[in-house]
């Protein structure tokens, strides 16, 4: 996703700082009232990466574990010894965003993880630029790359996953650009694609995964008085979240957490963003109503680097 400075809500100046797939954002000082300790994201969700203690609402524990990670790179990430944090993890499925690689450039630590035996790419056609991935221990039922419109799957989007008891759904969304230069195109999107999983719904429960480039309330970033016109957080792009949620999704991390501030799982290269801790919940696990009654929890692992988002973990019994 572009990158959102983390001081004030004007353009930067000129920087020789390399940017990554996409352009740097604007960003504003900080405006939360961190003396309200008792309204900080948990640390039980954050911190650790300890196991899910929550069972679900029909009193179950959680025997399946999804994994989500913006890696920003692929490659990069590996080069950072990053690999000892899926390891540790050791989710059932672990979905990847912006991985910017062809498959003829996929590490080949990736090609001989015996951990995942199914791999799926889309890597998009514009080398070095966006693309997904999705890693499992089991086999999915059937993997479709894409949501079948032509304007939208060149980019390298979208992985639907088909499992017994659910689809799962991972993107990185595009983003509106500095400007908004893309937002009427984002608009489209988001129409199409919401489309694309209320007809997924329909046949069975969905969980969707990965960097939704919106931070949905004003809780879900540091500073919104000020990014209101900052891609991720126009009025535009959350309006049509709160439209696309309405029609029997659920944000998953905000039902388990609704006042939890500072949740974030994006942070600036810029001005020490991620130290001072002035990021954007881009992140998410959006999961479909009837499937509710099976999730745990969502947890965020801040601690977690490599990237400039963190990943996020969902504990589901199913």
């Amino acid at each position: 996703m572009p990158k959102r400075s983390a001081k004030e809500s004007k353009p930067l100046k000129t920087t020789k700082k390399l940017k990554t797939t996409e352009e740097e954002d604007n960003g504003v000082d900080s405006g939360i009232d961190t003396k309200a300790k008792s309204d900080l994201c948990k640390t039980t969700a954050n911190e650790t990466n300890e196991e899910c203690s929550r069972v679900s609402s029909i009193g179950s524990k959680f025997n399946k574990k999804i994994m989500s990670w913006n890696v920003a790179g692929l490659r990069a990430l590996l080069k950072k010894n990053r690999l000892k944090d899926f390891e540790t993890e050791d989710a059932d499925i672990v979905c990847l965003q912006e991985v910017k690689c062809q498959q003829k450039d996929i590490p080949e630590e990736i090609n001989v993880w015996a951990k995942y035996k199914y791999k799926y790419y889309n890597l998009g056609e514009k080398p070095g630029y966006s693309g997904v991935c999705l890693f499992s221990k089991e086999k999915p039922l059937q993997v479709k790359n894409g949501i079948g419109l032509k304007e939208h799957d060149s980019e390298g989007r979208v992985i639907t996953a088909e499992f017994p008891d659910f689809y799962l759904v991972t993107t990185y969304v595009p983003n509106s650009g500095r400007g908004l230069v893309r937002l009427d195109y984002r608009q489209k999107w988001n129409n199409d694609f919401d489309e694309y999983l209320i007809a997924l719904k329909a046949k069975k429960g969905v969980i969707l995964c990965g960097d939704l480039n919106v931070s949905h309330k004003e809780i879900d970033l540091e500073n919104p008085k000020t990014n209101t016109k900052t891609a991720g957080f126009t009025a535009e792009e959350r309006e049509d979240f709160t439209r696309f949620l309405s029609k029997g999704f659920v944000d998953s991390f905000r039902h388990f957490y609704p006042n939890d501030k500072k949740c974030y799982t994006y942070w600036s290269y810029f001005r020490n963003a991620r130290d001072r801790d002035i990021g954007w919940r881009l992140d998410y696990f959006v999961v479909s109503e009837q499937l509710m009654a099976n999730i745990c929890d969502n947890q965020i692992r801040k601690q977690i680097k490599g990237s400039d988002h963190c990943p996020i973990l969902l504990y589901l019994s199913i």
